[in-house]
């Protein structure tokens, strides 16, 4: 069952506030003010209680609205996953005051981050356009035109060695010169797909280089050249389709489709960038 905020508070929360009332950090208190709005809370309230149809009446009482309002907004100032998020609550009572935790569970990173979907980009635009309204009645700003920087969220690439980044540069071209060939059909130069090539001189050159023992090194340049042998056919390839545009040779049923894409741009830049 959903709250809008926690109704019974322990003793050990009156401990925690009192504890920490000087120890809040500069923005906790102007944060505090702006979380405590009724409309804020009650926009992720209704988010919550749509999860299940009878979240607002039954099943054991879960964590308010307000508490899931307040640990989405810290993990987003400290751009902080949900693991680290969960570790440094339990183990901070600032943070437990802040959130409204208090002396009770903080809830686990799994529970946590069924919140952030739950309340969707729909509520999150709500309560941007709540703060803003807020902002505005207290002469903050004139909230005339805001803008907004994504968020970055770190993942793990690949090593970017040479064979996967030739391998990578043929993926797109091919790509590209398939998505021209649909719209243009079946006239100038034809697409000779080498991806399948590519990919297993790729696994080859993983392979010797990844053996025990020595390299041998004459099979590794074997297999470099082969790969490059394919890379620079794609790319004279590419050049042909890209010339063949700008000439008409190529032409999608309508000329505006060719605008919308740019194909022959995009061959064109990524000339550029590869220095071909």
């Amino acid at each position: 069952m959903i709250e809008m905020r926690r109704k019974q508070l322990s003793f050990g929360d009156g401990l925690i506030a009192e504890e920490v009332s000087d120890l809040c950090e500069d923005w906790m208190p102007h944060a505090d003010a702006v979380l405590a709005d009724e409309e804020i809370v009650a926009l992720v309230y209704e988010a919550m209680a749509k999860r299940h149809p009878k979240s607002r009446s039954r099943g054991r009482h879960g964590f308010s609205a307000e508490t899931v309002l307040r640990l989405l907004v810290l993990k987003h100032i400290r751009n902080w996953s949900y693991h680290t998020l969960e570790r440094e609550v339990r183990a901070n009572l600032v943070y437990r005051d802040f959130t409204r935790v208090g002396a009770g569970k903080v809830p686990d990173a799994k529970t946590m981050g069924r919140w952030g979907p739950a309340l969707g980009p729909q509520v999150l635009k709500q309560v941007h356009a709540r703060i803003v309204k807020i902002a505005q009645d207290k002469a903050v700003t004139t909230g005339r035109r805001m803008r907004v920087d994504t968020t970055v969220v770190e993942t793990n690439i690949h090593y970017p060695t040479d064979s996967s980044l030739l391998a990578d540069g043929v993926r797109v071209l091919t790509r590209t010169m398939k998505q021209i060939t649909k719209l243009a059909g079946a006239v100038g130069t034809k697409l000779c797909d080498r991806s399948r090539s590519v990919k297993f001189r790729l696994l080859e050159i993983g392979r010797i280089a990844r053996a025990k023992g020595a390299i041998n090194r004459d099979k590794l340049k074997r297999r470099y050249g082969q790969l490059l042998d394919a890379t620079s056919r794609v790319v004279g390839q590419a050049k042909r389709f890209s010339a063949e545009i700008v000439q008409g040779v190529k032409q999608a049923a309508t000329a505006s489709s060719w605008c919308w894409r740019g194909y022959a741009p995009r061959l064109m830049r990524w000339f550029r960038w590869s220095g071909g």
